[in-house]
């Protein structure tokens, strides 16, 4: 993990990045008189990163770009982070310090967390690690505005995403249902909040027909984990229940993905899970007065041993009966059940998070994050609010009564299938019929997991929903 230092003071020596504005002087920072006119000369040119090489270190000076959205010039701060992680890694610094020109709080903070989480590399089953290694490893801040209590909880956070994002870059093999659970142990164990893992006859006396069917393939056993953070000065007294999708690995089951190379990222299936996981680590680290569940049921799902088959009757954990007709639309199957148990809390609201459909993907890509649900309009716009904060931004698909009438089949309550319109609706439609409170669900199918570098986001896992929720849950009032 890279780490984040608040520093009262900067050294002649130090890689320095410059914060300021097109109006800043920065020749009182370290440039030589043509080193300041070049840097006017670009700064005239409307350029806003500028690399100056003094050979024995870097400065960099990154001007503000102003955008017309105040969350779109703290995402250009992230952005303007990451391609000067790039740079320092680059000329093999091991430390850097911003400094900060401008006073503002929010892009300071901003730029830092987009060095840091640019800065991420999945590399431990490399032998030649100490080749292709980030040399960066501090990140220092030097600012009259920023706190140094202020780096301590974007570290929390910083830390908390790259967990996630391990977890879900670790395959199957290295990542079962039950590694999954020891995982939330571990963090639990570190930050203060309570674990308990149901094993598979607890499972079984939950009656939890939806992650039993989906395990049945799979020489693994299941395993649901809860988490709880209830601190004694919560500010609220019925929790916020976080759900996550705990699918470490996806063929699709019988229903095999067809497709060629369908398969290879079916490790990431499990992102939501990981996304609960660390929000809580992240949460219990920061000692956030807030009230919070999290529950997070885990299986492979493969085609082995005595896998349920299309046609399959299910009997849910509340009773209600599935005809399962795609052993591929498990995730709803296993969060369904999740759903139901979170009824015991009554919760304030609650939350799913799943990679759950192609059908989102496709919709919008890796831009963004497909919402629906119950939850009241002045709870969806805090949630919208915190998206676009962080800029895990949400879309909100329609919800209207008609989608649920696809679900509907003669032989059982309903299926675990709606046909090849509106899928992700769908898949939402189904999960509603297992709350009774207040719910949000998010399919993160597309930013879950990305095929090559996107800003400060790694190829592979990128930990979305991770700083999504924290800032929500950060900001809860009484």
């Amino acid at each position: 993990m890279t780490a984040l230092k608040h520093t009262e003071s900067v050294s002649a020596k130090d890689n320095v990045i410059l914060v300021g504005t097109a109006k800043t002087d920065f020749s009182k920072h370290g440039l030589s008189p043509e080193e300041n006119a070049y840097v006017k000369k670009q700064v005239a040119a409307e350029e806003h990163i500028i690399n100056v090489n003094q050979y024995n270190r870097r400065i960099v000076v990154y001007i503000e770009d102003k955008k017309k959205e105040g969350f779109q010039t703290i995402e250009a701060c992230r952005k303007a982070g990451s391609r000067v992680c790039g740079i320092m890694n680059t000329a093999k610094a091991e430390s850097a310090t911003i400094v900060d020109l401008t006073g503002n709080t929010e892009n300071i903070l901003a730029f830092t967390e987009g060095m840091a989480l640019a800065n991420y590399q999945f590399i431990h089953y490399r032998q030649d690690i100490k080749k292709v290694a980030n040399s960066l490893k501090t990140i220092n801040v030097h600012s009259k505005k920023v706190k140094a209590k202020d780096i301590e909880h974007l570290q929390i956070i910083v830390d908390a995403t790259c967990k996630a994002r391990d977890l879900v870059n670790e395959p199957v093999n290295h990542l079962n249902a039950t590694d999954l659970a020891k995982e939330f142990e571990k963090m639990g164990k570190e930050a203060g909040f309570k674990v308990e893992v149901f094993n598979k006859a607890k499972i079984t006396a939950l009656k939890m027909g939806g992650l039993l069917s989906v395990n049945l393939g799979s020489i693994d056993p299941p395993t649901f984990t809860v988490m709880e953070w209830k601190p004694k000065h919560a500010k609220n007294k019925k929790p916020y229940v976080l759900v996550g999708k705990g699918v470490v690995y996806d063929t699709g089951g019988l229903s095999l993905k067809p497709t060629a190379n369908s398969m290879d990222e079916m490790k990431c299936d499990m992102a939501g899970g990981a996304a609960v996981g660390c929000t809580m680590y992240a949460i219990a680290k920061a000692n956030l007065p807030v009230y919070v569940v999290g529950l997070v049921p885990a299986t492979d799902n493969r085609p082995g041993m005595n896998a349920y088959v299309p046609g399959d009757i299910l009997t849910m954990h509340n009773g209600m009966t599935v005809e399962m007709l795609n052993a591929d639309a498990e995730g709803r199957l296993i969060l369904a059940d999740a759903l139901s148990y979170a009824k015991k809390y009554d919760p304030e609201l609650a939350i799913d998070l799943a990679t759950l459909t192609g059908a989102a993907a496709a919709a919008i890509g890796k831009y963004g994050i497909v919402a629906m649900g119950t939850a009241d309009k002045k709870v969806k716009d805090k949630l919208k609010k915190s998206g676009k904060e962080v800029f895990e931004r949400l879309v909100e698909f329609p919800f209207w009564d008609e989608y649920a009438d696809l679900l509907k089949t003669e032989i059982a309550d309903m299926k675990n299938i709606g046909g090849p319109v509106a899928g992700a609706i769908t898949a939402g439609k189904f999960l509603e019929k297992f709350t009774s409170y207040p719910w949000m669900h998010f399919d993160i199918a597309g930013p879950a997991f990305i095929n090559a570098p996107y800003d400060y986001k790694p190829k592979g896992g990128t930990g979305v929903g991770v700083r999504l929720l924290v800032d929500f849950l950060t900001n809860i009032k009484n």
